[in-house]
């Protein structure tokens, strides 16, 4: 159930007899880049197609580059809609995701379709519901295999006053910031894009261990967490880990202890943002799949929530992925990139400053989705009152 029906109930009935505008008065769209096979290579232009749409999400995984001509207007800007307008398989189309801030130029393939709008958070939330994939198909959303312009410029979306929308746009924001940790503005307006070159840059290895060894002298009986890539998700978010005996674990696996870094190396996982902060180990010990690095946070120097920030951010993936060794589905992130990685020195007071911040909408969490819960009854109090 999309987050637009759990807000404003079935928009077929329009239970709240909103008014309607038609999709073209709404946003423009444009139809992407068309390429050739020889065009692809290794170091020019991202093309986003379907496969980078998942959950709603743009995923860097499986990424196609081309070196081609491209016009200007086909470069996708922050906050455009991506949706996939066309494919072999009908349940991928209508599939929509939100361009994120992004650190360098990117474009979309020949069965997408951007659609920018000043309206376009609550656009992102209706073309998620089934009421859009039936208006754009007449009905015949089960076999839908493509969504051309002519069927955009029909739909009628429901569209209520402008504090409704900001408001339901506003709810659906926050929570999806609480669940994926989106504080990428935070992380630059505190401590400064780390990919702007700068005298004063230093190794990340001067400014946290990496795959730091286990300590000698442990018991074999000692119970720690055992943690396998799966139990980690793309959010950073895992519930209580599986606890095994040392012995069972100690061979075989990569150590970690209370307060790392997880950070996934391997495809796809790496470039879908896998990684976590790890909270709550039995006796402060993990032992995990070797398809992790661990970046452990330097007493007096940097802290875990400024190190997970940094390893989130979609430039680090990208670049990550650009020094990917290892062929197919085997390529892997070297603990040397991350040696090397060069990055401004953070400010101790403010790594604390933003560790607050991260606790805090931590808290607020559970609060946001329970009232995402409750919105599902469009006669709550208080958005009775703003409708």
């Amino acid at each position: 159930m999309s987050q637009f029906i759990e807000m404003v109930g079935d928009p077929r009935n329009n239970p709240k007899g909103w008014p309607t505008k038609r999709l073209s008065e709404l946003a423009e769209y444009s139809i992407g880049l068309t390429y050739k096979p020889e065009q692809i290579c290794d170091d020019g232009t991202i093309v986003l197609r379907s496969g980078n749409i998942q959950d709603g999400k743009i995923s860097f995984s499986d990424i196609v580059r081309v070196n081609a001509p491209i016009k200007e207007s086909l470069f996708v800007k922050e906050d455009d809609i991506l949706m996939c307008s066309r494919n072999g398989s009908a349940s991928l189309v209508g599939k929509v995701a939100m361009i994120p801030d992004i650190n360098e130029p990117m474009t979309f393939g020949a069965f997408m379709t951007i659609i920018r709008s000043a309206e376009a958070k609550y656009l992102y939330l209706y073309f998620q519901s089934q009421d859009f994939r039936e208006r754009v198909s007449e009905g015949k959303s089960s076999t839908m295999n493509q969504i051309t312009q002519k069927m955009l410029d029909k739909v009628e979306v429901p569209f209520p006053d402008k504090d409704v929308r900001e408001t339901l746009s506003a709810i659906a924001s926050q929570a999806d910031k609480s669940k994926f940790g989106d504080f990428k503005s935070q992380f630059i307006e505190m401590f400064g894009n780390p990919f702007e070159n700068n005298s004063e840059m230093v190794p990340l290895s001067l400014l946290c261990s990496i795959n730091p060894s286990k300590p000698k002298g442990l018991d074999d009986s000692l119970s720690v967490s055992f943690i396998p890539m799966d139990r980690i998700s793309e959010g950073g978010e895992y519930t209580e880990f599986e606890t095994k005996p040392l012995k069972d674990v100690k061979k075989g696996f990569t150590f970690c202890a209370e307060d790392d870094v997880l950070f996934a190396k391997i495809t796809p996982c790496m470039e879908n943002g896998k990684g976590a902060i790890l909270k709550g180990l039995s006796n402060g010990i993990g032992f995990g799949s070797t398809e992790f690095h661990v970046l452990r946070p330097i007493p007096g120097i940097t802290n875990s929530e400024w190190l997970y920030f940094l390893t989130k951010l979609s430039g680090f993936r990208l670049d990550a992925a650009k020094n990917m060794t290892g062929t197919g589905g085997q390529k892997r992130v070297p603990s040397s990139y991350l040696l090397n990685f060069k990055v401004m020195r953070p400010q101790l007071v403010a790594q604390k400053e933003f560790a607050e911040i991260v606790r805090q909408a931590d808290k607020s969490k559970s609060v946001i989705q329970k009232a995402l819960v409750y919105l599902n009854d469009i006669q709550s109090d208080e958005l009775r009152k703003i409708a």
